[in-house]
């Protein structure tokens, strides 16, 4: 009925000590993602991670299908974000704050002073924001995330604030849309409703909440990820906790009790 998908967490200098305890215990490490491993491996379509940051992430872009294809990719990479704690000040950085080129970005990945020309945008919780191929962007510190994305691993690095990463500047700035990035998918998420979150192209995400809309549940087809983000969530009379994932095919199985939400994703 259900496949619960192996959990992998992976520490970063970016991360946090303070996950929060339903997370598990971590024992004082600096936890960056949670994220689950699909038993397809590279051809599952779609990942889900959970992100704590505490420092500034890199600056960075990715391909979308074509251009990450004739790099030898197997897809490109669109993602979304949705906010589930944000401490005071913190922020998104998505697109930039005015037109540029190219070759001004190369300087300013340089010198740094492309930080300057991110549109650092106020976070609060329950935002969701649509990353689309080709949006510079960056996570800024003091966020809890949960990340749905197409399922590859290629970011381009523009800057990186001097950590010793490689960087990925004539591939990214390819790709790169040098201008101001508005995604009309871009919302507030009331935590008790059932919602539409994205309807493709690429995958599709609901936010259910207890009681289940089934109208929602009736556009879900084919291999479902469940992920709880919060106590209260059942499989087929089976408990899944926040910090899990699991893999499904029957939405009939779904069961959330009031007060208590999850994200359902799947392929476009």
């Amino acid at each position: 009925m259900l496949t619960r998908l192996e959990t992998i967490v992976v520490e970063k200098p970016w991360g946090r000590t303070d996950i929060p305890p339903a997370f598990g215990d971590f024992g004082g490490r600096r936890i960056g993602e949670i994220w689950f491993a699909n038993p397809a491996g590279d051809d599952a379509p779609i990942m889900v991670k959970f992100l704590f940051t505490s420092e500034r992430l890199s600056i960075q872009v990715h391909p979308d299908d074509e251009a990450a294809q004739a790099a030898g990719y197997p897809r490109g990479k669109e993602e979304c974000w949705l906010i589930l704690d944000a401490q005071p000040g913190a922020e998104l950085g998505v697109g930039l704050n005015r037109q540029s080129s190219r070759e001004e970005l190369h300087a300013a990945a340089l010198d740094g002073s492309i930080v300057d020309l991110i549109d650092w945008r106020p976070s609060k919780t329950d935002d969701f924001v649509y990353n689309r191929a080709g949006t510079i962007h960056a996570i800024g510190p003091g966020l809890t995330v949960v990340e749905v994305q197409q399922n590859v691993d290629c970011t381009y690095r523009l800057y990186d604030y001097g950590r010793p990463r490689e960087l990925h500047l004539d591939e990214g700035l390819k790709v790169s849309n040098p201008g101001p990035v508005h995604d009309e998918r871009d919302t507030v998420v009331d935590p008790t409703a059932n919602r539409m979150l994205v309807s493709g192209p690429h995958f599709h995400l609901a936010q259910l909440a207890g009681p289940v809309d089934s109208a929602i549940l009736s556009q879900a087809t084919g291999e479902l990820t469940f992920v709880p983000l919060s106590a209260g969530c059942h499989i087929a009379g089976e408990s899944v906790a926040l910090g899990e994932a699991v893999l499904l095919t029957d939405t009939s199985a779904i069961e959330i009790d009031q007060g208590a939400r999850a994200l359902l994703t799947w392929p476009a």
